[in-house]
């Protein structure tokens, strides 16, 4: 008999979606960051969602007021990989029964508090009781047409950014961080951008989607890669889960107006090449080696 851990997550998620069939009110259904929707003439509407377990995703350790504001953060990084903003959510919560109301109260109360932030209206949701605490959000965003950004654009010659800076396995950034909403925004104001991901899985997963979804091939640098001071080990940095930043490519000459525009945020790693050339790391030895990724993955 063959278990989930023989597909792995990503084969189940195929499994799935061959059987999926979609009217023409959905202009992109599963595979991306978000599903999108037709909503009127200038914009589209988003569409996603986001499951946080114990002991998966956050444990009893973690602060619930920071727990609740990773549910509603996580979909909000999904509509920023998609230049869009958050506009509505339902939250469905599963607590044991034992749970204590004040915990109960911070939890959601972290939900409340980054939802005002970014104007993301909690409209409604669902409760059960359940033995390990379950947080679902539902999230609707928007996105002016011209402005959608997919994974499956990247072109040969495109430079390979990201934001901010790798944390690596050991932080607690995954509780902390901040959606990179105004980021996503700006960048869809000024530049043409190719494709984009929010880097959920690992930088190296999460590229190769893009390398996927695009039938492309990448080169990365060693030199580039932005690390956060104290991290030592490049591999796991790479591979490492939830660093929520956003992970995008653009042709050289967008890259060149971006980086005239001398925003620290805003990285440069490496270029987008032909399909045949794989996915290779350019190693501070000028070596290039190729990339197996080793994202995290639920089965």
């Amino acid at each position: 008999m063959r278990r989930l851990k023989d597909i792995g997550e990503f084969g189940l998620i195929e499994r799935f979606r061959k059987s999926i069939r979609t009217d023409p009110s959905v202009i992109k259904a599963s595979g991306d960051d978000c599903a999108v929707l037709k909503l009127d003439k200038l914009n589209y509407q988003l569409f996603t969602c986001d499951m946080l377990a114990e002991d998966v995703d956050f444990t009893l350790k973690d602060k619930p007021y920071l727990i609740g504001r990773k549910a509603i953060a996580v979909s909000l990084s999904d509509i920023a990989a998609c230049a869009g903003q958050g506009r509505y959510c339902v939250i469905s919560l599963g607590l044991p029964k034992d749970t204590p109301l004040k915990f109960a109260d911070e939890l959601f109360k972290g939900m409340r508090d980054i939802s005002r932030k970014y104007k993301v209206n909690i409209v409604g949701g669902d409760l059960s009781r359940s033995n390990k605490i379950i947080i679902d959000v539902s999230m609707l965003g928007q996105v002016e047409k011209k402005r959608l950004v997919l994974r499956e654009r990247a072109r040969p010659g495109d430079i390979i950014f990201m934001t901010g800076e790798l944390q690596g396995p050991a932080s607690d950034k995954h509780l902390k961080f901040t959606p990179r909403v105004e980021e996503a925004r700006f960048l869809a104001r000024n530049f043409k951008i190719n494709a984009m991901i929010d880097i959920s899985d690992g930088l190296v997963q999460d590229l190769r989607h893009i390398l996927n979804k695009s039938a492309v091939g990448a080169v990365i640098y060693e030199d580039l890669i932005p690390l956060s001071k104290g991290v030592r080990n490049l591999s796991a940095a790479l591979n490492s889960g939830e660093e929520f930043e956003l992970l995008f490519t653009l042709s050289r000459r967008e890259a060149q107006k971006l980086l005239a525009r001398k925003v620290a945020e805003f990285k440069p790693i490496g270029e987008i090449r032909m399909k045949q050339y794989g996915f290779k790391l350019m190693d501070k030895k000028e070596q290039l080696i190729n990339i197996t990724p080793k994202g995290f993955r639920h089965f």
